[in-house]
């Protein structure tokens, strides 16, 4: 890779209104700037980066920071596409939460690193976004590869979909319901649904980080070893920890999924449920109000290995559905760049209680295209419910 980039200098544009970070970037990267692999040029906010980027077309990549004056770096992420669509980004940010990570990745970052900056981890991820940027321009450079490429898409759609579940068996106290619409050809959201002993039944919903072919097939592995691992745990939460120290043996590509998995046990009436850093399900009530269930504190998986998944329970009432659903509902967009939020969920709801399983998750996909109108969505829209029967 080091050989590959000194044959061509690559201009990086360094996001970030810290006065500090200018000097400290050209210090400890001096070496790579002499023999000529790398040019730096600095904007300190999102404002300044898109005129860059407009009037400069030989910029390779943007490093960005999240918290800005003007632009944020996260909103910076939704504008590149407009003024440079093969750019790729990587985020620099102190901010190294969860929810942060998600919405930049959601957004079509590409990687990121965290502040304090190891300059040594950035240099890597820097060769590594910039590799992707070659082989993605490789194939730009080629249409007939690109109508392969898109033909392939297609394929690995059709395969998707194909395993998800889309005939739920009907059960005299309970329904189910799922269904997913991606935001792309293969999106890295899943639900499933697994037959488990004594009439009990699995609920699983996960949302990858990425989108894309990577995401699809890092998808379909973690549902086969959930698949896999419900099978054989005592609770919900052994088998997220089961599921959690697989990947973490081997993930190379340092992808991650957050995933909720509840058994539903028809004699008792009891969910019970583990969370893995994923959103927390909606309880509707027979009356149309409105319950959101408490976290189980739990990790996303493959971030940290050796991690214990706890679990909690809530005894379902007739009339009553649980609703999971993923971040691409709570996250979608509208025309004015307003999230959709979890308010305007439990409102749907509210007025005219579901009739059905299939009532409220097809509420749910209406609500979200309703909202969103012709804005392209930057997360599949995936949710699964569960009804007792009154």
């Amino acid at each position: 890779m080091t050989d590959n980039n000194s044959q061509h200098k690559h201009k990086i544009l360094v996001v970030d209104d810290e006065p500090d970070l200018e000097p400290l970037m050209l210090q400890r990267m001096r070496r790579y700037i002499r023999t000529g692999m790398y040019e730096f040029v600095f904007a300190h906010d999102g404002v300044e980066a898109l005129q860059a980027l407009d009037e400069d077309k030989g910029i390779d990549m943007v490093l960005s920071d999240i918290n800005m004056p003007k632009m944020d770096g996260l909103t910076l992420l939704q504008r590149i596409p407009d003024v440079a669509p093969d750019i790729r980004a990587v985020i620099i940010s102190a901010y190294g939460d969860m929810k942060n990570i998600r919405i930049a990745m959601n957004r079509g970052a590409f990687d990121f690193v965290t502040k304090p900056v190891d300059f040594d981890d950035l240099k890597f991820t820097i060769d590594r976004t910039l590799q992707h940027i070659r082989e993605w321009k490789d194939a730009l450079s080629a249409r007939d590869k690109l109508v392969v490429l898109q033909n392939e898409l297609n394929v690995a759609s059709m395969m998707q979909q194909s395993i998800l579940p889309n005939k739920f068996s009907r059960n005299e106290n309970y329904r189910l319901f799922g269904t997913m619409q991606p935001a792309r050809n293969v999106g890295g959201d899943f639900f499933d649904v697994i037959g488990l002993p004594d009439d009990k039944v699995g609920l699983a919903i996960a949302d990858v980080s990425g989108k894309g072919v990577p995401a699809a097939l890092f998808m379909m592995s973690s549902r086969t070893l959930l698949k896999s691992a419900a099978i054989r745990a005592d609770d919900p939460g052994d088998a997220l920890s089961e599921v959690n120290e697989v990947l973490n043996e081997d993930n190379d590509a340092c992808m991650f999924v957050t995933m909720i998995y509840a058994v539903y046990d028809p004699r008792t009436n009891v969910f019970s449920y583990s969370n893995g850093g994923h959103d927390a399900p909606v309880v509707v009530h027979a009356d149309g109000s409105t319950t959101q269930l408490p976290v189980t504190e739990g990790l996303a998986l493959g971030v940290l290995p050796d991690f214990e998944f706890s679990h909690l329970s809530y005894e379902l009432q007739p009339g009553e559905s649980i609703v999971l659903y993923t971040d691409g509902v709570t996250e979608a967009i509208n025309a004015d760049e307003e999230q959709l939020g979890l308010a305007r969920l439990r409102e749907a709801f509210a007025a005219n209680p579901p009739t059905d399983a299939e009532d409220a998750g097809r509420r749910v996909i209406n609500l979200v295209n309703d909202f969103a109108g012709d804005v392209p969505q930057f997360d599949d829209t995936t949710c699964l419910v569960i009804r007792r029967e009154s």
